[in-house]
């Protein structure tokens, strides 16, 4: 391979369920494989893009109702200069809890969007406690690039109104991981402080498709079973994939990081992203620590259906890291 165009070209193999992982593991990975894909529009098709995502989205509402009616959760809703922002916490948590938990829902860019986002956290909450704020930030087709990485920016400084910096937990998952660094590398050029602690969950950091793992994992990934989709390309539009703000792993580390916890699974599509924005933190000086699960998809095997042994080992993990960066 001695230029860009070069390919490796390999021969059809069968991939087994690998014996290093549990049993209710190997279980969720024959059921994703049993899954299909979903059928993606042409992407300049956008009135074919809203009624997928709508679609999409509907299959998520009973879950929403669910965790309306958990006694065990208090959600609220909030309005900012436009923007929603949904806030859950514990019930049994104090009402004056002094920290939060900024909440930037993954769903390529897309999907999840509406109370949808009370979906991820509510999750959040029960698992981690604080308060947790989900901005609902603005999704293409109708508003692509810079309109959700503007909402992030107002949910933050929303959160920076009623906590103390060093209280504030900024946690992304897949595009919300991307647009977690890159709101973070906004807030610091804008003179904002730096948040207490910052959780990238299977971050997409690069929509330039410059990564290892996009191409090797591609198939492998069975929460990813169409790639990265279209959903970061209507983002994108037709702005340079190599901006920072676009592609934060592009950006500058130097300043204005906390310490980071970046999860990822062997077989993630994006697990070259998480590997390389823990790389760039720690080059940069930034205290960053990276899990990477055995067999593990595109956000853990629980997006497949089953909870796991693997699920509960990286929870507990974070917890524990949690429990030193961002202490009740």
């Amino acid at each position: 391979m001695r230029d860009d165009n070069a390919t490796l070209k390999l021969p059809a193999r069968e991939i087994p369920l690998p014996r290093s992982i549990s049993e209710t593991a190997r279980a969720a990975l024959l059921q994703g494989a049993n899954r299909s894909g979903l059928s993606l529009p042409a992407l300049d098709d956008m009135d074919a893009w809203r009624d997928h995502i709508h679609a999409f989205d509907d299959t998520l509402r009973p879950a929403v109702d669910l965790f309306r009616q958990n006694a065990n959760l208090i959600i609220e809703q909030e309005h900012c200069d436009g923007l929603t922002l949904y806030q859950v916490r514990p019930e049994s948590s104090a009402l004056h809890d002094k920290r939060a938990n900024l909440l930037l829902h993954g769903g390529a860019f897309v999907y999840v969007g509406g109370e949808l986002v009370i979906i991820p956290a509510a999750v959040a909450a029960m698992h981690y406690g604080g308060v947790v704020i989900a901005p609902d930030y603005r999704m293409p087709p109708d508003h692509p690039f810079p309109a959700a990485l503007d909402d992030c920016l107002a949910a933050y400084q929303y959160a920076l109104k009623h906590f103390e910096p060093e209280n504030i937990l900024v946690s992304g998952e897949s595009a919300g991981g991307n647009l977690a660094v890159a709101m973070l590398h906004r807030a610091r050029d804008s003179g904002l402080p730096k948040p207490g602690a910052l959780f990238l969950n299977t971050p997409a950091v690069d929509l330039s498709r410059a990564g290892d793992s996009i191409y090797v994992n591609q198939g492998v990934d069975l929460v990813l079973t169409n790639g990265v989709g279209g959903g970061p390309d209507l983002y994108l539009a037709e702005n340079d994939p190599y901006d920072p703000c676009l592609s934060p792993i592009y950006g500058d580390f130097s300043t204005g990081f906390p310490p980071t916890y970046v999860r990822t699974g062997t077989r993630d599509l994006l697990l070259s992203d998480s590997v390389r924005v823990h790389a760039a933190l720690r080059k940069a000086g930034v205290e960053a620590d990276l899990y990477v699960g055995e067999a593990m998809p595109h956000g853990g095997f629980a997006i497949l259906g089953t909870e796991t042994e693997e699920d509960f080992d990286a929870r507990a993990d974070l917890i524990r890291w949690l429990s030193k960066h961002w202490p009740a």
